[in-house]
């Protein structure tokens, strides 16, 4: 089948910075400005007053429609304007094999464009992994299965539900789980948003609480630990039997993280930085982590059931890394999660509902648990919105 047409839109909508406080995608408060992006208050990280991401549609010669998405959400017009200049041209005209493994082809042929110049990261990743999303989307039309089946035919027949944890504290206040835990949630992960580690515990025992002895927690640093601040943490991360702790050190030393997975219990979790196998494979042989979350929106799906087999060789536990997303980015984490039998996913309230906003039949989350689309294809379809700032 003849890919036809790809394009690429920035999507930016507004959004209630305060109610997403504590969540993936706004973890912390920014500093004041009038810019559109706006340092961390706590971490040296850019994040955007809007919600933004890149949308890519791709059209086959018979009309069939995949939808895809990059992570983008910090100027989403770099990874279109990459899939404009260079994928898109590349790709248009090319015969699309309706096959796991002719989506991977293509995914190579994304790669290679650039990879002998260095471009084998970041933005251009990110570019690749939208199309890529599309392309799965694409076949899984074509073939009237649900991306999960079609995953599944590389692993494990696919599970038809997802178990869902709650990723942050939404308004930064623990006694906001309350009402998720009512509903089934008990795992919640919190955001070492505050300004001191004593506020992070009391927000740590306050949940548990909550949730009583059956109840998990995870930690995100948001790369904010010292190899040695993050081994004094240590114990009282293991008294607290915290599940995992996200990025505790900054994300380039492999071998930083190894020496903090061999001296403290409890188990590291990294993944949403990396895009590919071969940036990760140092940190796999270095065993630095204990889990690893690919982001979708950034890996794509070719590409994360590539470190999600890697990973399940060593033993690592593989659990999707999800932020800021629309519904292409969320149905695929979805279906990759069912594929690879993730023994959970991340949710954020805030990111679910938008959405949603923009989904002609909404993801569904029942009893703290996803549920796996079963139309062909993501299993989704957007409002004809694309390219517009709402």
């Amino acid at each position: 089948m003849i890919i036809r047409k790809v394009e690429a839109f920035p999507f930016r909508a507004n959004r209630d910075n305060a109610e997403g406080l504590g969540t993936a995608g706004s973890p912390s408060l920014l500093q004041p400005g009038q810019a559109r992006y706006r340092w961390a208050e706590t971490y040296p990280v850019l994040y955007s007053m809007d919600f933004e991401t890149a949308l890519v549609r791709l059209t086959l010669e018979d009309g069939t429609i995949g939808w895809g998405e990059s992570q983008a959400p910090v100027a989403p017009e770099v990874a279109c304007t990459i899939i404009d200049r260079i994928l898109a041209p590349v790709l248009e005209g090319t015969d699309l094999d309706p096959t796991p493994q002719g989506i991977a082809e293509l995914w190579w042929t994304m790669y290679n464009t650039m990879r002998v110049r260095g471009q084998t990261g970041g933005f251009m990743l990110d570019a690749i992994a939208g199309i890529d999303i599309a392309l799965w989307d694409c076949v899984g039309k074509l073939r009237s299965l649900p991306v999960s089946t079609l995953c599944s035919e590389v692993s494990a027949p696919a599970l038809s539900a997802v178990p869902a944890y709650l990723s942050g504290l939404p308004s930064g206040d623990p006694e906001c789980v309350r009402p998720f835990h009512q509903g089934g949630f008990d795992c919640v992960k919190i955001f070492f948003q505050s300004a001191t580690v004593d506020v992070l515990l009391q927000h740590c025992d306050r949940v548990q609480q909550i949730l009583g002895p059956n109840g998990k927690i995870a930690v995100d640093a948001l790369w904010r630990l010292t190899p040695e601040s993050a081994r004094h943490l240590a114990p009282e991360l293991a008294t607290r039997q915290i599940l995992f702790l996200e990025s505790p050190l900054a994300p380039e030393s492999a071998l930083a993280h190894a020496g903090l997975a061999r001296d403290i219990e409890t188990p590291i979790a990294i993944g949403e930085s990396y895009r590919t196998v071969f940036e990760l494979e140092t940190f796999f042989t270095a065993s630095a982590m204990g889990v690893v979350q690919p982001d979708i929106g950034r890996t794509g799906i070719t590409e994360a059931l590539r470190i999600a087999e890697r990973a399940r060789g060593l033993g690592i536990t593989v659990i999707p890394h999800v932020s800021i997303a629309m519904g292409p980015q969320l149905a695929a984490a979805i279906h990759f999660a069912a594929a690879v039998h993730c023994p959970m996913l991340e949710y954020n309230p805030s990111v679910l509902n938008v959405a949603n906003r923009y989904l002609r039949e909404p993801l569904v989350l029942e009893h703290a648990r996803y549920l796996v689309p079963q139309k062909p294809g993501l299993g989704i379809d957007l409002h004809d919105f694309a390219g517009r700032t709402v």
